[in-house]
């Protein structure tokens, strides 16, 4: 699925460092890519309309594992819309329900070559995978369109990182504690920063 629209990439653009092993990375005005380590696996996803969901920073102990970081950066797109470019059978899956609350499952899909975590995808909301800022080769879009809206389990953030900021650098993001039905509304259908619609029914993970 090629975007349209003006076509970015390491040739024409200095948003794309070397990162990794391959520089092949291409942005449009609405699409863009996300690429493993060893290059072995390349996403295409869409940056703007329907297929684009929420954009999330996660302090949850299982992103935290997950990442061997203190939180993760989230992206949301609708299946529909995204494109495994390359190496969808070098993916590699590991799924587990123990830390995922109500006994859903999480299902982790890793280059196996490398072992970037490419997406997650959650048994309690089909049709969506998360996929993670720093994958995206355009590093423009960190701060852009992929930049994240809001806080997630901000009573899990490790006590030494300061709150995120908001769209405008100097607010802060919305923030949600625990609630799941939180998590679903801001990562699968989100609302402006700052705004406190009613909670979904179901959650993602």
């Amino acid at each position: 699925m090629a975007g349209s629209g003006n076509r970015k990439s390491v040739s024409n653009s200095s948003d794309f460092p070397l990162a990794g092993v391959t520089r092949d990375g291409w942005s449009t005005d609405d699409r863009a890519t996300a690429t493993c380590y060893c290059g072995t696996v390349q996403l295409s996803f869409p940056t703007q309309g329907p297929g684009l969901g929420g954009r999330f920073v996660c302090h949850c102990h299982d992103c935290r594992k997950i990442t061997a970081s203190m939180f993760a950066s989230n992206f949301t797109i609708n299946d529909e819309y995204l494109v495994h470019e390359r190496g969808r059978d070098k993916l590699s899956t590991f799924s587990q329900c123990n830390s995922i609350p109500n006994n859903r499952t999480m299902t982790n899909y890793f280059c196996s070559n490398c072992g970037t975590l490419m997406y997650r995808v959650g048994s309690g909301w089909p049709g969506y995978s998360i996929l993670r800022i720093g994958t995206v080769d355009d590093v423009s879009l960190h701060e852009t369109k992929l930049r994240p809206q809001v806080e997630q389990f901000v009573d899990c953030r490790v006590g030494w990182l300061q709150d995120a900021k908001g769209k405008d650098g100097a607010g802060k993001m919305e923030q949600a504690g625990r609630q799941f039905a939180d998590f679903e509304r801001s990562a699968v259908n989100p609302e402006p920063a700052g705004s406190k619609g009613s909670a979904g029914a179901n959650s993602i993970l």
